[in-house]
């Protein structure tokens, strides 16, 4: 998404504003570009195999995609601050487990829901202080809570797992459950993705997180609250990671210590791929939606296609490596082209 508004973010200099609004066309267009990749590979999918598009087949496909994109979004405006979370994929497994342990107790699902949510924001507090106001570097943060939660969950859950079983029929129900082919868990995703875009394109708060991710010392010298922007991201990306638990949870009906173990290297693929540039200031929510859906999607085709599906982490690999060295050269060249167009500029001021 193009950062646009009435009101432009003030913390950017010219030329970095002109790099800026050049990247944020560029990566528009690849989201446009991932959309049409996207529906080329499902129609391909779909003449090869007639059931690929389904209602279920349809169902499935935006199920499998509904718990990716949530995270994606909250990494989404981590990454656009020019930080990462590394830590999403062991919430994500805690979280799941805490809203299990609180039903199989015989609480209610908004009372699990809000729990799971509660924990997320409590971790990415965690993250976006250390990182914010401890000025530490965030790769080394996140790497560690990591591995602290991942910790915690082991010790807590140990041999312990929640199966739909345990859980109430109308969680899981609602879990697998739709309007036709739209599930709701989708729906829930949707107005998620909707409310978190709308944030970043209307509201200044939003639009300073731009503002820093591109240059964090002309924010900081503009007068944005640099820390409190980065540590908000955190929260909401903490928030947005413990409802995808619970969303996990009634997904799948099954959680154990190992739930969500990896997971945070898709989550990063997804955003990158998704055009979310990881040097910070430029993409969008939609785009890393996008991204989600891609990854989930080749999982889906290539079964349906007839090939193993342990091709699907070497895909996914191939496309991160692809979009972070895409981001690179265009990154080049955007500043090899505004540094030619400024040098006519330069060199009237030198003869007036």
């Amino acid at each position: 998404m193009t950062v646009t508004g009435h009101t432009p973010a003030p913390a950017v200099e010219p030329g970095t504003a002109g790099e800026t609004r050049l990247l944020d066309r560029v990566f528009k267009l690849r989201e446009l570009a991932i959309l049409l990749v996207l529906l080329v590979m499902i129609a391909v999918t779909q003449a090869d195999n007639r059931e690929f598009l389904s209602e279920q087949g349809v169902k499935d496909l935006l199920l499998n995609a509904t718990i990716l994109v949530l995270v994606a979004s909250g990494q989404a405006l981590v990454v656009i601050t020019r930080n990462v979370d590394l830590s999403v994929g062991s919430v994500l497994g805690l979280t799941a487990f805490t809203a299990g342990d609180v039903l199989q107790g015989g609480g209610g699902a908004p009372l699990a829901v809000l729990l799971a949510v509660a924990l997320g924001v409590g971790c990415g507090l965690l993250n976006g202080a250390l990182v914010s106001l401890g000025r530490v570097p965030a790769l080394v943060v996140t790497l560690g809570t990591l591995y602290i939660v991942r910790g915690i969950d082991s010790i807590w859950v140990g041999s312990r797992q929640i199966t739909a079983s345990d859980l109430p029929d109308g969680f899981t129900d609602f879990g697998s459950g739709g309007l036709s082919a739209v599930p709701y868990l989708a729906l829930i995703a949707l107005a998620v993705l909707v409310a978190t875009a709308y944030y970043l394109r209307n509201y200044g708060g939003g639009r300073e997180l731009y503002a820093l991710g591109s240059d964090p010392e002309a924010a900081r010298l503009a007068g944005i609250p640099v820390r409190r922007r980065v540590l908000a991201a955190y929260v909401a990306c903490g928030a947005l990671t413990g409802l995808a638990g619970a969303l996990y949870l009634a997904r799948f009906g099954n959680v154990d210590s190992s739930t969500g173990s990896g997971y945070e290297l898709t989550v990063v693929s997804a955003v990158v791929v998704g055009g979310v540039a990881f040097t910070g200031g430029s993409g969008s929510v939609y785009g890393a939606a996008l991204g989600a859906l891609l990854l989930t999607t080749v999982g889906s085709v290539l079964p349906a296609l007839g090939v193993s599906s342990v091709w699907v982490l070497a895909i996914n690999g191939v496309l991160l490596v692809l979009a972070i060295a895409v981001d690179r050269i265009v990154a080049l060249r955007v500043a090899r082209a505004l540094k030619k167009r400024s040098a006519p500029n330069r060199r009237d001021i030198r003869h007036d």
